[in-house]
């Protein structure tokens, strides 16, 4: 139990009516999950206006409403708080609810359009590997030291982030590496978090069903620098073109990390295999098993994060030659007769472009690159024919899929992308709208020595179809297409 005048504090309060010296065991922003003393907090959200659920929480024991505008009857017995914002506050009482646990240890956020995961997820293994406990809040999965739990956002609802951060305080984790989206900013989730340091990877075209352009997606990046405390450090890449925009108004640190131009952390490569790549660093060469230059960007912010931390080089770096891909992250399997498929999370333009441009840049170009590729419904869809021409262009046959329709119909989305197709590739692409055929289809199609790459979906493990989700992961049905024709 907590009193509400507590977590209130540094909450923005116009109105209050009721006392607010009153025991509360809940914070709930979804009225189907009210128990009795809970605080009921009524967000304005994209599709539901919680307002009109304050007298279903207050029936079902809500104590406290939490609200910005008092659009209803106020009972006798309840107190009533008006805010500003009630995603922010909904944030700061989540953090003040907990005690604010992310002062109590380091949590560093890692935000851009890719890479995100990797950083953040390599970032966990590098501290594990050198002794440390260590905490993640990623899009994959959420891990408190050894224990894992599911992820269901890239950046989860406030309560669930401070929970999680509790839970890692009480096993003594020391370092904590979150993923940042610029959903998860724009709504404030963030809130009243503090940060040890901040990372951006890049910026490219993503989420514009949700922000209203290109300018404004990058306007909410920056903005999680902005309110960086002094006593951070904020890292960018500074190849990037917003690498030095997105610092420009911060309060933390600078520093910055390239490939090709003068920085703090930079890196060469020096050879590409499909089995990884050799970097040197500061003259020091290291084997890494990660693939592809958008990955060694990766890997300079995994180096340079671990000594802003504290660790040595020489501590860091003979562990960087162990570090695992991330699950959906250009992972792939080799059939029998030599075949690669890879499956990779590539949902933006740029994402699917590094990608193919990685298989080609190592390829020998004896071989096939076969793309298979879909978009998902109910999202941007100004990405869906600049995906289709990459696909198409850097391929030797693109097969062109349904991703996660949702409420779309799923060969609307796909005339979407076909519409992209520039007239001299239309004869390298196919279209098959059920995945696992579009599957199917890339491996009969493929000969000994060539690549297959399976790209939007990576770790996920499931389709969504019309509201439903059903079991579905691209490894799995490319490893079985293998093993099948083995057995012709």
């Amino acid at each position: 139990m907590r009193k509400l005048q507590d977590i209130l504090y540094k909450v923005a309060i116009k109105q209050v009516y009721g006392d607010t010296n009153v025991l509360v065991n809940q914070l709930v922003f979804d009225s189907r999950a009210v128990k009795k003393d809970a605080v009921f907090i009524a967000q304005k959200g994209v599709n539901v206006d919680g307002h009109l659920y304050v007298d279903k929480a207050i029936a079902l024991g809500a104590k406290v409403v939490v609200c910005e505008k008092f659009s209803f009857d106020r009972q006798e017995g309840i107190t009533y708080v008006r805010v500003a914002d009630a995603n922010e506050a909904l944030a700061i009482m989540a953090a003040n609810f907990y005690e604010n646990p992310s002062t109590k240890f380091s949590v560093i956020g890692v935000t851009g359009t890719n890479g995100k995961t990797t950083i953040a997820s390599l970032l966990y293994q590098l501290f594990r590997k050198a002794g440390y406990k260590v905490g993640l809040l990623s899009t994959v999965k959420v891990l408190v030291d050894n224990k894992e739990y599911k992820a269901t956002h890239t950046t989860p609802d406030s309560v669930t982030i401070n929970r999680y951060l509790d839970l890692m305080l009480d096993e003594g984790v020391e370092y904590c590496f979150m993923e940042v989206s610029s959903h998860g900013i724009h709504q404030k989730r963030i809130e009243g978090l503090h940060f040890r340091g901040g990372i951006f990877t890049n910026l490219s075209h993503d989420h514009l069903d949700y922000h209203k352009d290109f300018s404004e997606y990058r306007n909410v990046k920056k903005n999680f620098f902005d309110f960086l405390p002094k006593s951070a450090f904020a890292l960018t890449n500074i190849d990037d073109k917003n690498g030095s925009f997105v610092l420009q108004n911060t309060k933390a640190k600078k520093y910055s990390y390239a490939l090709k131009t003068m920085a703090d952390f930079k890196a060469k490569i020096l050879e590409k295999h499909l089995s990884g790549t050799l970097i040197s660093i500061d003259n020091t060469e290291v084997w890494t098993k990660l693939i592809g230059v958008f990955n060694i960007y990766n890997l300079i912010a995994i180096i340079a994060t671990a000594e802003l931390l504290g660790l040595e080089r020489l501590e860091i770096l003979p562990i960087i030659s162990q570090l695992e891909s991330v699950n959906g992250r250009f992972e792939y399997v080799v059939s029998d007769d030599g075949v690669t498929a890879i499956v990779d999370y590539a949902h933006t333009p740029d994402a699917l472009k590094n990608v193919l441009e990685t298989i080609n840049d190592i390829r020998t170009n004896n071989e096939k690159v076969i793309t298979v590729v879909g978009c998902g419904g109910d999202r941007d869809k100004t990405k869906r024919p600049k995906m289709a021409n990459i696909a198409a262009y850097l391929s030797n046959q693109a097969i062109f899929t349904s991703d996660n329709p949702r409420t779309e119909d799923p060969q609307s989305i796909l005339d979407e992308m076909e519409a992209g197709i520039s007239p001299e590739h239309y004869n390298k692409t196919l279209t098959v709208i059920n995945r696992q055929q579009a599957i199917k289809t890339a491996c009969k199609l493929s000969d000994a020595g060539d690549i297959i790459l399976i790209a939007g979906k990576g770790h996920e493990s499931y389709q969504e179809i019309n509201g439903e989700r059903t079991h579905f992961n691209d490894l799995e049905e490319v490893t079985n297409c293998f093993n099948q024709l083995k057995k012709k």
